[in-house]
């Protein structure tokens, strides 16, 4: 049943990402049509995800779970202080965000390899707006430092379909 959703999940991700490709010259920063998408994507997220609106939404790539929900705000995996049975140090009551996120991402055929992907720094400057505006600007993506290259990338996914055939 878990699997069919993530599945299900990765089959939304990608119809919107390729049905928002065409309003691409109308979603722009600080536009009137992001600020009518802001409320509609907080909305969907904030129920479907627990989303935190970072501007730099990265779902797809960590088993359909927000990192932004891990009380340190940590982006490329869990901390030092997970505990045995898989509970938050900071907040015992709550399973690991990053556990969940690994647990999801085994049972994603297209996006879960990406759990392996080393993810830049938050720019909290873009807390609260569209991520879905900033992706189509590519300001989501914009860094000082190439943080990972594609070719790292394929060679991450490869090995990840090995171990989880």
């Amino acid at each position: 049943m878990k699997k069919s959703y993530l599945i299900f999940q990765e089959f939304l991700y990608n119809l919107v990402h390729v049905a928002i490709q065409p309003l691409k010259p109308l979603l722009k920063r600080n536009s009137r049509a992001e600020r009518v998408l802001i409320p509609l994507e907080r909305l969907a997220k904030k129920a479907a995800y627990n989303c935190k609106m970072c501007g730099q939404c990265i779902l797809h790539s960590t088993g359909m779970v927000c990192s932004m929900n891990c009380p340190k705000n940590l982006r490329n995996g869990p901390c030092g202080g997970v505990r045995t049975n898989g509970h938050c140090e900071v907040n015992p009551d709550m399973k690991c965000v990053w556990v969940r996120a690994y647990e999801n991402a085994k049972l994603m055929p297209k996006y879960g390899a990406e759990i392996l992907w080393i993810q830049p720094p938050v720019k909290r400057q873009l807390q609260d707006s569209s991520a879905w505006v900033n992706m189509l600007d590519g300001i989501d993506q914009k860094h000082t430092v190439e943080w990972q290259s594609a070719d790292s990338q394929e060679t991450l996914k490869t090995l990840w379909r090995k171990s989880n055939g």
